[in-house]
């Protein structure tokens, strides 16, 4: 492998050696300690003549292998979730067929899928709406034989009066919900419409309103789902958690620690970052599953760099690293993405990703993720 020229934040050049060798990820029996979920994400159709307020032209033979790919190695699917862009190029109508071939392939493969369910149909509305919203995407999911997942609402955010909103609007939805779903919060980090989410932005005052929800419906909560980025608060939501009530950390920044837990119990994962680390999360999780948790860490620790790097603010940007990173393993044939959000992130960022993700053998063929950044950077105008 050649030394390739990478800039930095500051325009100077640093020489990086790429390595030689991909670590091996081996396929194995389904986790026995943990559940998983990857978020995936969709690949664009780069010949679709759109742009980037058309509806999402997506390359459903694309997306449907990474899903393979996913499932391949044991881990869930999270579906048509943030990661795959809801609400950033994909709209309803595209996160419907979305979840409509998730859910096939993954009856035909034997894959674990959970899909979600959302008021995308709506930018503002009256609660009624928002209801009706929630309850056309829930029963679709339902039909599809997928798990729901109740993400937060733009619209119920804005909408909301109060607390008691909330709390009506979610109560509605559990009672009627067929199987026992998964909650989502997710920080204004990930979506700044989401400020105050559970009607406060006192994150305690919103802690309790959200275990209210779960408490009033425990039978119908599988488990819930924290994107806060706040290691010590979702261990005290997760502590505080009726029995049998599973916490699945959305913590792309805190994940090791979180998912190996500690004497009070620990977390599952749905975790965005599994999708560029999917086979290694599966080797550490399988790690973790004979009881190695020192292992487990050794494994997983040092990718919390690159998730950092990918996490970073403007945190809602993160997809772009990742799509990136699915470009330069060959899980695509190249690095446009719905609603043309490749442009979001600069090129220090993108030769940074690269460097931490070949520094963990993340690229099945270190050649072709070499040769892609290469034209990346001759894109740039960066001469080699």
């Amino acid at each position: 492998m050649r030394a390739i020229q990478l800039p930095g934040v500051g325009g100077e050049l640093r020489t990086y050696t790429p390595r030689s060798e991909s670590l091996v990820h081996a396929s194995g029996a389904p986790f026995a300690s943990r559940t998983v979920f990857s978020a995936a994400h969709v690949v664009a159709d780069p010949y679709a003549d759109v742009s980037p307020d058309s509806p999402a032209a997506v390359d459903w033979d694309a997306t449907l292998a990474f899903r393979r790919h996913l499932w391949a190695h044991g881990l869930g699917v999270a579906e048509a979730m943030d990661t795959a862009q809801r609400g950033m190029g994909l709209d309803w109508a595209g996160a419907a067929e979305l979840i409509r071939r998730s859910a096939a392939e993954a009856k035909a493969v034997g894959g674990r899928i959970a899909c979600g369910v959302g008021t995308d149909q709506l930018t503002r509305g009256s609660l009624e709406e928002i209801r009706k919203a929630y309850e056309e995407q829930l029963a679709l999911v339902e039909e599809s034989g997928a798990q729901a997942i109740l993400m937060a609402s733009r619209a119920l955010a804005a909408a909301a009066a109060g607390p008691e909103d909330y709390l009506e609007v979610y109560g509605h939805l559990l009672r009627q919900s067929s199987e026992p779903v998964v909650l989502h919060w997710l920080g204004p980090m990930f979506d700044p419409a989401l400020e105050g989410y559970w009607g406060s932005s006192d994150l305690d005052a919103a802690t309790d309103v959200f275990l209210q929800v779960i408490a009033a419906h425990p039978d119908k909560v599988d488990g819930i789902k924290v994107s806060l980025l706040d290691a010590g608060r979702e261990i005290d939501i997760r502590r505080r958690l009726p029995q049998g009530v599973r916490c699945y950390t959305g913590d792309d920044f805190n994940y090791p620690e979180l998912i190996a837990g500690d004497e009070q119990g620990f977390s599952h994962a749905l975790l965005g970052i599994f999708d560029p680390l999917g086979p290694l999360a599966a080797d550490a999780v399988r790690v973790l599953d004979t009881g190695d948790v020192k292992g487990f860490r050794e494994l997983l620790d040092p990718t919390v760099e690159l998730s950092r790097h990918l996490f970073q603010t403007p945190t809602r940007f993160y997809k772009t690293g990742v799509v990136f990173l699915a470009w330069l393993a060959g899980h695509q044939s190249h690095f446009t993405m719905v609603g043309g959000l490749q442009s979001a992130r600069s090129l220090p960022h993108f030769a940074r990703a690269y460097e931490l993700a070949d520094g963990l053998g993340l690229f099945p063929n270190p050649e072709l993720a070499e040769t892609r950044m290469r034209t990346m950077l001759s894109l740039y105008g960066v001469a080699q």
